[in-house]
């Protein structure tokens, strides 16, 4: 039987709630894991880029402000925020990169101890997997049944093992580094313009209450953007980020004032 006829979205899901397993399409079935995974990827590169764009308006906006608070000079703002953006750009861009290689190189070297588990010692991963579906609340001749079965498919035993034990998934093998790497550069760049914009159109005095008012703002929006995937109050979630960022240019601004006299200029 194959899945009820393409009406209203929530028509289609309510007749699906009722159909019994087996009798679902396989053909569907398949195109709507693919659809989910692919959510699941676009999903990993959106909060990449929030958390760029989110550093790159925090971080330069505190370090504008500091340069701000000690002089009253455009230049040294600008150069200050314009270093501090292009070094977070570069920094940001490497880490992502490094630390999503490293993963993949995790990934690849824990599956090789698992699999070497699997076909030297097949009774001993069979009996973990049993143990570790009893934990999930199997009892215990259902768990010992279902690892019995997995154990006749050897790769499908591995793949078990592997997301049950360390946690691990597909997906972590999945996706470039370097993709991840440019959309978190990216983002922390534009992020970073965003405060850095209000010192070269107003005096440097202005220009601060500015940045800070431009960085709230966009950082108001992000955290109402990321409410739509996190499902939480779309008002608690920018204001949550806001508070972030105005802690980052009050203390900014106030430790510039500060800098001075600390220093002895």
């Amino acid at each position: 039987m194959t899945t009820p006829a393409q009406t209203h979205p929530l028509d289609e899901e309510a007749a699906r709630a009722n159909l019994p397993a087996g009798q679902f399409d396989r053909g569907w079935i398949q195109r709507h894991l693919a659809d989910e995974r692919r959510k699941a990827s676009l999903l990993g590169e959106i909060r990449e880029a929030i958390f760029g764009a989110q550093d790159g308006l925090v971080s330069t906006l505190a370090v504008a402000s500091t340069v701000a608070g000690a002089s009253a000079d455009r230049f040294p703002v600008l150069v200050a925020g314009i270093a501090s953006a292009l070094a977070g750009v570069f920094s940001m861009a490497a880490g992502e990169y490094m630390s999503s290689k490293s993963q993949r190189e995790i990934f690849a070297a824990q599956m090789v101890g698992e699999r070497e588990e699997v076909a030297e010692r097949p009774g001993e991963a069979e009996a973990e997997v049993a143990f570790m579906l009893e934990e999930d609340g199997l009892p215990r001749d259902r768990a010992a049944g279902m690892a019995s079965t997995l154990a006749q498919h050897p790769d499908v035993l591995l793949k078990t093992m592997v997301e049950k034990e360390l946690g691990l998934t597909a997906e972590h093998s999945e996706g470039s580094p370097i993709q991840g790497a440019m959309v978190m550069g990216v983002s922390f760049g534009v992020g970073s313009l965003v405060p850095i914009v209000p010192y070269l159109l107003l005096p440097v005095r202005a220009a601060i209450f500015g940045s800070v008012l431009a960085t709230g703002v966009v950082l108001f929006g992000i955290g109402v953007l990321k409410s739509r995937w996190t499902r939480r109050d779309w008002m608690r979630s920018g204001l949550e980020i806001l508070a972030l960022g105005a802690f980052a240019g009050i203390a900014g601004y106030l430790f510039g004032g500060l800098l001075p006299s600390l220093i002895g200029v």
